[in-house]
């Protein structure tokens, strides 16, 4: 369907613009009348403005949720979202609240009208909403969709901090060797060569490697870049491959840990919350797998769904794929047994979320000496390969 452009005015007198599909311009104008606004004039976005590529930030859709239950408490959920839609800032979030609004007023419900815009309201969300609105539960559910994304939203900031720091240091520790092997080792040369002395064996390997990455630095450059490009695309058309490197990174030292503590701590939280919003366990496992977001795991859970579907009980269905800790097992059991299994699982969410921060913490404080130490140790060399020849002269001369 279309996407139209279009200015309106609302029943206050109020100028509206903002973006909705419709068919034509006079189902643009029926749409926004059911929306109680009036056509002003509207026009068909063209395809390099649409937007529909674009995602919307994690933070909107905690804003969205935590004021959509607020307002369903009091309010019908049709004035509720046309009250955020008119308060909303983010322009293209405006659009898609505007299109709910729409959908709702033509007889959809909450969940369908969301199902049209896959990129924002991923298959757990709707789930839950749809879970929500079945159950007359839908301020808890959205309560729940509030704290369980601030939580990825935490998550997120950790990871990236994982991922972030080391590489800012490797990128201090790449320019120190570029500046040190293409300027300064070139400069000692001459004063080395100047002496008249056999150079050592590692002197003449320093003047290797700085020859080297003067003559061909654009090489050294890109070689990493090409290797990461082609690395993605491998991974991108080649199911194996992605199968086997997301095997690896569970199996590096010290980021394999956490990463593997993430992935649980993750799998928990949308667990726990799909399980309290009365889904069924095998729909439950199955919408996990889409967040995980590591396909030796995805793999693991779907294993986890056939064994539940051929009558097992869910602690021995998790317990054969390997991959749960005895811990995560352990509260499973108990979970299943009491009949608490969410509040079981929100107990692993919250100590693994736990030892991630402190396991991040304490990578960074390892990588800082070990990336100093790198740094050390090529300065050693380097002082070690110019400064040799001269201490011999010296020895000598004395």
């Amino acid at each position: 369907m279309p996407l139209f452009n279009y200015r309106a005015i609302d029943s206050d007198g109020r100028a509206v613009a903002g973006r909705i599909d419709a068919l034509t311009l006079a189902d643009l104008e029926m749409r926004l009348r059911r929306m109680e606004l009036d056509l002003i004039d509207g026009a068909p976005v063209s395809a390099r403005q649409a937007p529909g590529s674009r995602s919307i930030p994690r933070r909107e859709l905690i804003h969205f949720c935590f004021h959509l239950e607020q307002l369903v408490r009091v309010v019908p959920i049709l004035d509720g979202l046309t009250d955020l839609r008119d308060s909303l800032e983010n322009p293209r979030f405006r659009e898609i609240v505007a299109s709910l609004v729409e959908g709702i007023g033509g007889g959809q419900t909450l969940s369908q009208a969301m199902e049209a815009h896959p990129r924002v309201f991923g298959k757990v969300f709707v789930n839950l909403i749809r879970a929500g609105e079945t159950s007359n539960r839908l301020p808890e559910v959205l309560r729940n969709l509030t704290e369980s994304l601030k939580w990825e939203d935490e998550l997120a900031s950790q990871t990236r901090k994982l991922a972030m720091y080391p590489a800012f240091v490797g990128v201090i520790v790449i320019a120190a060797t570029f500046f040190l092997m293409i300027y300064m080792v070139p400069q000692l040369r001459q004063f080395v060569k100047n002496m008249g002395e056999t150079l050592p064996l590692q002197t003449q390997a320093l003047f290797f490697v700085s020859d080297l990455l003067a003559g061909y630095w654009h090489v050294a450059l890109a070689a990493p870049l090409m290797l990461a490009a082609g690395l993605k695309i491998l991974l991108d058309v080649n199911p194996l491959a992605r199968l086997r490197f997301d095997a690896i990174k569970l199996k590096l030292p010290f980021v394999g840990e956490i990463l593997r503590k993430i992935i649980l701590s993750r799998f928990a939280n949308t667990f726990a919350l799909l399980y309290s919003s009365g889904i069924p366990i095998l729909d439950a496992v199955r919408a996990t797998q889409n967040v995980v977001g590591n396909l030796a795991v995805r793999r693991g859970l779907e294993n986890v769904e056939q064994s539940i579907g051929e009558g097992q009980n869910v602690t021995s269905a998790f317990q054969r794929t390997g991959f749960f800790p005895p811990l995560v097992i352990r509260m499973l059991r108990v979970g299943e047994s009491t009949g608490a299994l969410d509040e079981a699982l929100a107990n692993v969410c919250y100590f693994y979320n736990r030892d991630v921060r402190e396991s991040v913490e304490k990578v960074q404080q390892l990588i800082e000496p070990l990336l100093t130490l790198l740094l050390g140790a090529l300065l050693g060399w380097i002082m070690l390969s110019v400064l040799g020849p001269v201490y011999d002269v010296i020895s000598r001369i004395a």
